[in-house]
């Protein structure tokens, strides 16, 4: 890392300016007692900008200087439901400050922090809360699947617990707790993965590198907090002190009256969600500086689309749970090559291996490793990622062109061996997402008596009966070799995703033509 590049970047940002002696001295002693933590964080934010609205949601507005108090509270009511240090507290919840003010309050006790997905079954649920040893649950009250021996303290109960406990400090500075995020779970269970704490502002200065964000900017998060992308927007926006607009239910007609209403400068959110703004009849948002996307492929047509309807704002970012980030793409990037993912960000080391562990040439497609500030501490089961001379797998295959521009194949657990040829789903879901009249699309291997194994395409049109099977695999055939053309073709109504918007491929209905 360059700590000079990084305070230039943070300077830019507005991150580190001059300020009062008196709001100064807040922030150190926000530090000395919490570290660079979350908590740390609204320390500062109640220090330097005390009546700036700090979120923005379904119940109203609270400032900085108020989720201060209220999550010294929280802290202290959680202690007395025995809450103790190193104790684990799971999160139930969708976007809304009790998420928020949950996460602060374990860091404030020395707990850790376990988010849950909000679309696990009754059954994953059981499995994680007893795999985590968890001792209370904060869950909204519609999540009713919970095992009838947890303790449990519904978001209506929240604001109960915090005006029935006191605002003083708690007595020292707690032990570091832990915020443990679970894998998506697309092609298994999901594991829980540990997230670090920041040992600096260096991955702030990394990923403002390459995404212009400023400092007290307004925010709408409609990305799931639960979710590695979701809870990145949190975090870089508290580092910029930031406003947060969050919303119980995405709904993307809300979403865009929000992003006007606050006059937002940024938005961060899945692909999916990204379509179905786009898909509305004036998706227009004049004061957008930023689009900010993860946590799935982003279709190119979406890119095309968005860089056209709202200007050069989009910015892709890829990475994953377990390794934070890998390469963010910037507008001119996405406009000369809408399927990039970008080039690494400052301080990111990124290589495409082969088999052998040696670096393949430009164009040639290998396994993609990344080492950057915030590579996750390993699974909560013991179990890791594989790393090589410091860098650590992603899981996906992928290439790099002459300028260095990063492109995804696919996962490497993904791809397939047809008639003895490699072929990836992801070069031909990329294809097809891009014919005029398919919304979505998903394509899987399947195994084949013949060629061993075979492409099924799973198809959402834009209008009922817009395609046939022919029509979709005359464009693969028109355009790919012919290996990767689909044998299966089947049409659905809708495609099966999890609460981040990625595809459940699992969940497919097996072929019957």
């Amino acid at each position: 890392m360059n700590p000079v590049r990084d305070l230039v970047t943070l300077v830019r940002a507005g991150v580190v300016r001059p300020m009062r002696p008196d709001r100064l001295a807040g922030v150190l002693a926000g530090y000395v007692r919490w570290d660079l933590t979350v908590a740390w964080g609204y320390a500062t934010g109640a220090a330097r900008h005390p009546d700036r609205p700090a979120i923005v949601d379904d119940d109203g507005v609270l400032s900085y200087a108020e989720v201060d108090e209220r999550t010294t509270r929280l802290a202290n009511g959680l202690v007395g439901r025995g809450v103790r240090p190193g104790a684990k507290v799971a999160v139930l919840c969708r976007n809304h400050r009790g998420f928020v003010e949950t996460m602060v309050a374990c860091v404030k006790i020395g707990a850790h922090a376990v988010l849950l997905n909000t679309g696990l079954s009754r059954a994953q649920l059981a499995t994680v809360l007893r795999e985590q040893e968890v001792s209370v649950v904060v869950a909204d009250a519609e999540f009713t699947d919970l095992p009838p021996d947890v303790d449990r303290i519904t978001d209506t109960e929240l604001d109960d617990v915090i005006a029935a406990a006191p605002a003083t400090p708690l007595p020292r500075r707690p032990p570091r707790g832990r915020l443990v995020v679970l894998t998506s779970g697309t092609t298994g269970a999901p594991k829980g993965a540990r997230r670090p704490e920041p040992g600096g502002l260096s991955p702030a200065a990394a990923l403002l590198s390459r995404i212009p964000l400023r400092q007290g900017e307004t925010v709408a998060v409609p990305a799931p907090l639960f979710h590695t992308w979701g809870l990145a927007a949190f975090q870089i926006g508290l580092v910029l002190g930031a406003t947060l607009v969050l919303r119980r239910r995405f709904d993307p007609a809300v979403l865009l009256a929000d992003l006007r209403d606050h006059r937002c400068g940024a938005l961060f959110v899945v692909p999916v969600m990204l379509q179905r703004v786009l898909e509305l009849a004036d998706p227009d948002a004049p004061d957008l500086r930023v689009i900010a996307s993860s946590g799935s492929a982003l279709p190119p047509p979406v890119t095309t689309r968005c860089l056209r309807e709202f200007g050069p704002v989009l910015y892709n970012l890829y990475g994953s749970t377990e390794v934070s980030w890998v390469t963010i793409a910037t507008p001119d990037e996405l406009a000369r090559r809408p399927e990039t993912v970008g080039l690494p960000p400052r301080g990111t080391r990124l290589a495409i291996l082969d088999e052998h562990g040696d670096p393949v040439a430009p164009g040639a497609t290998g396994r993609i490793f990344v080492a950057n500030d915030m590579l996750f501490e390993g699974y909560t089961n013991g179990a890791g990622k594989e790393v090589r001379d410091g860098l650590m797998s992603t899981g996906d295959v992928g290439y790099r062109d002459e300028t260095g521009l990063l492109f995804i194949a696919g996962r490497d657990d993904e791809m397939i061996v047809s008639g003895g040829e490699n072929v990836y789903p992801a070069e031909v879901e990329s294809l097809l997402a891009g014919m005029p009249d398919v919304r979505e699309v998903a394509v899987v291997g399947v195994p084949d008596d013949e060629y061993g194994q075979r492409l099924a395409a799973y198809v959402v049109c834009a209008e009922p009966g817009a395609l046939d099977e022919d029509a979709v695999r005359g464009h693969v055939k028109a355009h790919l070799a012919r290996f990767s053309v689909p044998r299966d073709v089947v049409f659905l109504d809708s495609l099966p995703r999890n609460a981040t918007g990625k595809v459940l491929k699992g969940d497919l209905p097996p072929y019957s033509g």
